[in-house]
């Protein structure tokens, strides 16, 4: 049983560095759904199903959800590093100036 726990454990901890070390996005949102259902597991483990059921639903199922929603709803995309989302980038701003100019 404390080989569950150590492993348990061990993937929290390793799911936890990767959420800070990871590039994409929705990579670090596996990790966090990872970290959630590993500490789910260790509820059952230490006999509490009902705090376990609990963690599995919000925390990897509804904070799962609201950081994608989130995700997107800023259209932050993966490969994209420079991009800026809530920005308008210099060249948005310079085609928007010229067709104001023309008009």
């Amino acid at each position: 049983m404390i080989w569950v726990i150590a492993a348990m454990v061990f993937i929290m901890l390793t799911a936890a560095i990767m959420v800070l070390l990871v590039d994409s996005h929705i990579s670090a949102i596996a990790a966090t759904t990872a970290v959630s259902l590993a500490l789910s597991v260790l509820f059952v483990i230490l006999q509490a199903p009902d705090v376990a059921m609990t963690e599995a639903v919000v925390g990897s199922g509804l904070g799962t959800v609201i950081l994608a929603l989130a995700l997107s709803r800023l259209n932050l995309s993966a490969g994209d590093k420079n991009k800026k989302p809530l920005e308008q980038t210099e060249e948005q701003a310079g085609q928007q100036t010229a067709e104001k100019n023309n008009a």
